[in-house]
């Protein structure tokens, strides 16, 4: 869609524009699409609001943002050398480096404008440039709010409401005609301060104080207090008119003057090309695999780890919800990591939907029916799961410890922790990592640096007092988790994260799984109780010796030993003790030490020699004397026991609670049914009900698919030929909101009509809701009070009731 006279208005800029052209804005600025703009005339206006806008500006890049910056402070419309001008400068103070840096702005900034063109924040020719109002108003100067680049405002804006015989005395001191026309005046002045000549004149008499203060105005902020008897130097600059007044104590730097001190840049430095990732070392690309697997497999056993410790039952859930900080460091220490490590393993195993709320009055965590499908995985297929669900997730576990807006304590899988920002960093940190030679780590700064010309307004501070922007600190906690769940290894990207990132999950899954440790079906038991797992065992072994042993320290092997209480935990889970002989036989390359085969019967000799049951609770055992032993101990005082028979005792606690307390007491008991059966205990049992993984919250709208995208332009169009379609009854189109009017007989006939030749004709409608539209339709069908026409606004076939539509006109020849 060609334009022959240039575009006097965004809209007919938007008009004039290719549909493959308008998808790009929509693709964009995903925020016009809601709802999807009945023409362009609206699709012009919501791109100008305000809101919409600085989403819009949040999106550019340094380069193109400083573009916008300099169209803000340039004529409107500015010519295209006006804006390179104040983009390069006039070369007065050109070198070889601002030679270079003008080369590298001519060839970025038709890029640059290109953007701001898709993004229809600029529209217009290059000979007639202009920045939509809103971004103009944004980016302008005021006191309140400097402009971001550290321009005043002009001599004309800075003299408004000026008094002409003031604006005839600072002529008389600048060495100018004096004139009491205010326009000649300020036209005048604004002259002397753009021509390099008699400005370099004007300067060369000023005090040397003053040029001091000149030169702490001229890169911003452009604005000075003064006292009301200002000192001579300022008195000087006030006079020629080069400090203006804005109130009767602050005075401004006109940006005329400043545009010369600066040599015409708009910018102090413009920056048309992101700076490097730097590297710091150069690693094998093979050991960072290998390095990244390691962490890989550590990831999925540690979270692994912490779910098993929440089987039965995780911690309460706080009143205001999350976690509590003594919860939070009991976690840690069973974990053996730091506490913003296990709060990182936490939210993650919350991301990935394996950990939520049970949903019980007294509320807590617990895993999920997820996570037992997730144990079946194989190693890497689990680790892909938990690395897909970090780069999705808005949950920032970097913000725990800190504070919300309001100065509360943001505690771990409370509320307020989803940054919508925190998805996209992540995957431009990788992406930058991907850009970089396999094996290879980044400088953090430099990655910081890149980042912050990527995106420079979207910095937002976490909290207040913070001096580093919250995208570079989701960026620095990128890079630590990172490392700790195997994404990268030794500082550099792994293979199968390269995989991941480009391929998929498949793919990855694939890279990693020759990387992990094959599990192992044994262990090995030695004389001093202890068995050492020399890596990954299978998980029926692994599930067996957990009950069965405790884990006294892990690494490359783990090693667990074997106690009274552990021996009993087993038991407690069904096994006798010939199964546990039997179990470790099967299992051990090495011989099952005696002191082990003899606490195993010893623990099983006694084990259920005592029975608990329900009164409140009560004690059964067929030995008289080890009851008498029981009463007779000062410990059982708190239990509150008393004989109901030789073999019985009574307590006023409930069950667990005196298993526990006897237990302490360093008796065997086992708790049994009201039938007198010994019950099991199987650890593990325990689950929420099926939750789904938590939904990131987004960014604002989604970016549309391709499909959407062309039904919405679509859209757009054909509601635009509605809108603007010229009819024979009554000329142009009616104002928007207004309906064609004409009796139900003329409706009728006017749609049989086009109906029986198959031309368009342009209706007034009202839906079922009550809302009236105007649509431009080829009618095929007229029967039963319905017509069936091709609607070219929604464009597709519609039936509509000829009650609903208001009114009828043809439309004019050349629309046909």
């Amino acid at each position: 869609m060609g334009m022959t006279t240039p575009p006097r208005t965004l809209a007919e800029a938007l008009r004039a524009r290719d549909d493959e052209s308008l998808a790009g804005l929509l693709r964009a600025r995903p925020d016009l699409l809601t709802p999807v703009p009945g023409d362009i005339t609206q699709l012009a206006t919501r791109a100008g609001t305000r809101a919409s806008v600085v989403r819009a500006l949040e999106h550019l890049d340094r380069f193109a943002l400083q573009t916008a910056e300099a169209l803000a402070v340039a004529p409107d419309p500015a010519p295209y050398d006006i804006l390179l001008g104040l983009l390069t400068g006039d070369g007065r103070d050109d070198g070889e480096h601002r030679n270079d840096a003008g080369a590298a702005i001519v060839a970025a900034l038709p890029g640059a404008l290109a953007t701001l063109r898709e993004q229809a924040l600029v529209w217009g020719e290059n000979d007639r440039l202009r920045l939509v109002r809103t971004a103009r108003e944004l980016l302008s100067p005021s006191p309140q709010h400097p402009s971001p680049t550290g321009l005043g405002p002009t001599v004309a804006e800075a003299t408004a409401g000026m008094s002409p015989g003031r604006l005839q005395e600072i002529l008389t001191a600048a060495g100018l005609h004096a004139t009491h026309d205010p326009v000649s005046a300020v036209s005048a002045l604004s002259a002397l301060f753009t021509d390099r000549t008699r400005m370099g004149e004007l300067l060369d008499t000023a005090p040397v104080e003053a040029l001091s203060v000149l030169d702490r105005l001229v890169w911003g902020p452009p604005y000075g207090e003064v006292t009301p008897n200002p000192t001579p130097p300022v008195k000087w600059l006030r006079d020629r008119g080069l400090l203006l007044p804005v109130s009767t104590r602050t005075v401004v730097l006109p940006r005329e003057a400043a545009l010369h001190l600066r040599a015409g840049r708009a910018h102090r430095v413009p920056e048309p090309q992101p700076p490097a990732v730097e590297a710091v070392a150069e690693r094998d690309p093979q050991g960072v695999d290998s390095a990244a697997a390691g962490q890989a497999f550590l990831a999925v056993s540690t979270v692994e780890e912490l779910l098993k410790s929440w089987n039965g039952g995780g911690p309460a859930i706080l009143r205001a919800g999350g976690l509590s900080v003594r919860e939070l460091k009991k976690t840690a220490a069973a974990l053996d990591v730091s506490e913003p490590v296990a709060a990182f393993w936490i939210e993650l195993a919350y991301a990935a939907g394996l950990l939520a709320s049970d949903g019980e009055a007294d509320e807590r965590y617990a895993p999920t029916p997820a996570y037992d499908d997730w144990t079946e995985l194989s190693a890497q297929d689990r680790w892909v799961e938990l690395a897909s669900a970090w780069l999705a997730a808005t949950r920032t576990s970097g913000l725990v410890g800190g504070q919300d807006a309001k100065g509360r304590a943001l505690s771990t899988l409370g509320p307020d922790l989803d940054r919508s920002a925190a998805p996209e960093i992540r995957h431009r940190v990788l992406a930058l990592l991907a850009a970089l030679p396999p094996g290879t780590a980044p400088d953090p700064e430099s990655l910081l640096a890149r980042l912050r010309w990527e995106r420079p307004l979207r910095g937002a501070s976490v909290s207040a007092g913070d001096t580093t922007d919250l995208r570079s600190r989701i960026a620095l906690w990128t890079l630590n988790e990172s490392e700790i769940l195997g994404i990268t290894g030794r500082g550099a990207l792994a293979s199968q994260t390269r995989a991941l990132l480009s391929g998929g999950p498949v793919e990855a899954a694939a890279r990693l799984a020759p990387l992990i440790p094959e599990p192992l079906d044994h262990v090995l038991l030695q004389a001093d109780l202890t068995a050492v797992a020399p890596g990954p065992l299978e998980r029926p072994l692994a599930d067996m010796l957990a009950a069965l042993a405790d884990i006294e320290s892990k690494g490359g092997a783990t090693v667990y030993r074997f106690t009274p209480g552990s021996v009993r935990r087993a038991l407690d889970a069904g096994q006798s003790a010939a199964d546990l002989h039997a179990f470790l036989a099967a299992h051990s390359r090495t011989p099952v030490p005696q002191p082990l085969s003899y606490l195993i019967d010893d623990v099983a000799r006694r084990h259920g020699h005592l029975r608990i049951g329900a009164a409140s609770s009560y004690v059964r055992c067929d030995d008289e004397a080890v009851l008498n032993e029981i009463l007779a101990d000062k410990r059982s005082a708190t239990l509150r026991l008393r004989r109901l028979a030789p073999t019985a005792l009574a307590a006023q606690i409930d069950p667990a609670s005196l298993l526990d307390g006897l237990r302490e007491m360093g008796y065997a008991p086992a708790a049994e049914s009201a039938d007198g059966d010994v019950l099991i205990t199987r650890a593990g049992a325990r689950r929420t009900p099926p939750r789904t993984a938590p939904v990131p919250v987004p960014e604002g709208p989604p970016v549309p698919d391709p499909t959407l995208l062309g039904a919405a332009v679509r859209a757009i169009r054909a509601g635009d030929t509605a809108a603007t379609v010229v009819h024979k009854d009554t000329g142009p189109a009616a104002p928007a909101g207004t309906l064609p009017r004409t009796t139900s007989a003329e409706t009728l006939v006017t749609v049989q009509a086009a109906a029986m030749t198959g031309s368009a004709i342009w209706i007034g409608y009202v839906n079922a809701e009550g809302a009236a539209s105007q649509r431009v339709i080829a009618p095929v069908r007229v029967e039963g009070g319905y017509v069936t026409a091709y609607d070219h606004t929604a464009d597709e076939v519609r039936t509509y009731p000829l009650h609903r539509i208001t009114g009828v006109a043809e439309l004019a020849d050349d629309q046909t």
